[in-house]
């Protein structure tokens, strides 16, 4: 059976071996996991059953996928470390936001990479990812949709440069959510709430018309059609919406999007 190893084993790599688990992608025993820190590897072992090691060259010699989870400032010292145990049969799966694939590669070979944008979601396994996929890795996008969309949902792009477009939107997305929930409850202690009353609302609520959005989608109905049949001709809807446009909300969204994506490109040196 295909094995797969984790080089770095924070929240995402953690969230990614318990979908891929629960999923059945992989089995226990063909997961590994590198770290320095050896708390962090025993917990990991302790919950999960999967194999542990500080060494992740001895990790990069051993599997058939290396998933490069690490934060983007220590991907140096950890590609100059693996280059010489990676065979050139393996997938090298990033998640390492602003890494592009060709620096990847330019250290590690001419080899299969795969390049991912997951978000945080992915904790409760309700993340969003894209990935792109060099030539070499074509053939290995179903084995990669197969761990990231253990994790929620996963989609593929056909070039590197929307790699940034995916940050913009779904990467940093989650952010731009919390703050309007955050802002809500805010606006509903202004109006009289007690502020857990207020939490509860707008938690429950933002909860209620994602899920209401993404069951309406199977139906090819989308959020604006959802949005027009809340909105009652003069009433308390329309009122507030109206307000938002006063604000140009919808420019505003433009371009805070637009900004992330330009943000994501000075970091890959694109």
């Amino acid at each position: 059976m295909s094995t797969i190893g984790f080089i770095g084993s924070g929240n995402m790599a953690e969230a990614l071996i318990k979908g891929i688990i629960s999923a059945k992608v992989y089995e226990p025993s063909n997961i590994m996991v590198s770290d320095i820190k050896e708390e962090r590897l025993g917990f990991l072992a302790g919950k999960y059953e999967v194999k542990v090691c500080r060494d992740s060259k001895k990790l990069a010699s051993c599997v058939d996928t290396v998933v490069l989870s690490v934060k983007p400032q220590n991907m140096n010292d950890v590609l100059e470390n693996i280059k010489n145990s990676i065979g050139s049969v393996k997938l090298v799966i990033s998640i390492a936001a602003g890494i592009k694939v060709e620096k990847i590669a330019s250290v590690l070979g001419d080899i299969a990479i795969i390049r991912v944008m997951p978000n945080t979601p992915a904790l409760i396994g309700e993340g969003a990812a894209a990935l792109y996929a060099n030539d070499k890795a074509k053939g290995m996008i179903n084995k990669t949709l197969a761990i990231f969309s253990a994790v929620g949902k996963a989609v593929v792009v056909e070039e590197e440069g929307l790699i940034d477009a995916v940050t913009a939107v779904s990467g940093s997305g989650p952010a731009y959510f919390f703050l309007l929930m955050e802002e809500m409850i805010k606006a509903g202690v202004e109006l009289g709430l007690p502020e857990d009353t207020a939490k509860e609302l707008v938690l429950q609520t933002a909860k209620g018309a994602g899920m209401l959005a993404s069951n309406s989608n199977k139906n090819a109905e989308t959020p604006a059609m959802l949005r027009k049949k809340v909105t009652s001709p003069g009433g308390t809807t329309e009122a507030a919406l109206n307000k938002f446009a006063e604000g140009n909300f919808g420019s505003l969204v433009s371009a805070a999007l637009k900004r992330a994506s330009e943000r994501s490109k000075e970091l890959s040196g694109s």
